[in-house]
């Protein structure tokens, strides 16, 4: 925000009572002006010349002006003054992923798939998250929807699902539960995170987001009416497109039998997947959130941009502010005045004696402070 000066606060206040004697200065100072200026006209009167007469505005009285505000700008500097130069969110991120697990995430048109490249992208989202206040969990989705991890501050727990994640996907292509993306169920598991964690621990003052990492390939579902839930909610939806637009085609799936034991009924297809990017941005911008492609922008990035823009959601929500000491601007300033005042001396006798009598006030203030 840069400096405030209406947010200005004082350590020590009590010096500002040292005021009044500059300003008792300040009009003894005026008087003298106002004496000049009737001089100055009974001069310009009383006196006939073949040229007109100039005079300076204020002549040796600019030092004692300059002086009377630097005396005044120290005081105020012993004072501590402080103000305020930024506004920091204390609260942190409530991010609740909700990663697509359906048959298309096994295309290797991003290599190794778009499986793994996910869970890579992942990885680098919970390294940016401070974990001291931000909270992540994750919900896997394809035809149902598979919970793993309710808001957790624990990295370790987010790292150890992640690990096993990243080696074998929960829905194996034998299973017909695989071959869809219904991403409206991933959004309503979504908020029952979001709703069971208010139900176990209250109300987080942190800003909330959803983080959706699909293909955007095939899906079915009523997703604006999950979208509508989620505004209600105030919780944004970020959208994350893994894939490329010439896509590939879906790997067959293999005769070993699923570790569920639901077997895929039908005769396996060989099915052709894009990144359906349209369908994603269409998500991202009903959701009231951004989207992103992967490889396009470092995940570095993506996952910042992702994290700063949930917690500017969250508005002046959980805001503190820092404060800057303003002594030494104060101190440089009275010094600049005095400076100035000095240069506009015209006798050199008194010119040396002002910077003399600067020299030792100026020793003598240092040995104070110090």
């Amino acid at each position: 925000m840069g400096f405030d000066f209406s947010t200005i606060q004082f350590g020590e206040p009590i010096y500002l009572r040292l005021l009044f004697l500059p300003g008792v200065l300040l009009m003894v100072w005026v008087w003298q002006m106002l004496r000049r200026r009737s001089d100055r006209d009974h001069l310009r009167h009383g006196r006939e010349l073949p040229l007109r007469e100039h005079f300076a505005l204020f002549g040796d009285l600019l030092f004692w002006l300059c002086l009377i505000v630097a005396v005044s700008l120290t005081i105020v500097a012993l004072a501590r003054p402080k103000a305020t130069v930024a506004l920091m969110r204390t609260a942190g991120v409530d991010l609740v992923v909700l990663q697509d697990g359906s048959a298309s995430m096994h295309v290797t048109d991003v290599k190794p798939d778009r499986w793994q490249r996910s869970t890579k992208f992942l990885r680098v989202v919970a390294e940016s998250l401070q974990w001291t206040n931000d909270r992540i969990a994750l919900a896997l989705f394809a035809h149902i929807a598979a919970p793993q991890i309710r808001l957790t501050r624990d990295p370790n727990t987010f790292f150890f699902f992640l690990d096993h994640l990243a080696r074998e996907s929960p829905f194996p292509l034998q299973d017909d539960e695989t071959w869809d993306t219904n991403i409206e169920l991933g959004v309503h598991w979504g908020i029952r995170l979001i709703d069971k964690d208010e139900e176990l621990n209250g109300k987080s003052p942190n800003a909330r987001a959803f983080l959706l990492v699909s293909d955007g390939q095939s899906w079915s579902g009523e997703i604006d009416r999950a979208l509508k839930l989620a505004h209600t909610r105030d919780i944004p939806v970020f959208v994350v497109g893994v894939g490329t637009t010439s896509g590939g085609l879906i790997p067959e799936p293999s005769d070993t039998p699923s570790s569920t034991g639901r077997q895929r009924q039908a005769p396996p297809v060989r099915v052709y997947s894009t990144l359906d990017r349209a369908s994603l941005l269409r998500i991202a911008s009903a959701g009231g959130g951004r989207y992103f492609d992967l490889d396009r922008e470092s995940d570095r990035t993506v996952a910042s941009a992702i994290i700063d823009a949930a917690r500017r959601h969250a508005g002046p929500r959980n805001l503190e502010a820092t404060f800057q000491e303003l002594y030494w601007e104060f101190l440089f300033a009275a010094a600049g005045l005095v400076g100035l005042g000095i240069l506009s001396l015209r006798d050199r006798g008194e010119l040396w004696l002002q910077v003399l009598g600067a020299g030792v006030a100026l020793f003598v203030f240092w040995t104070a402070v110090k």
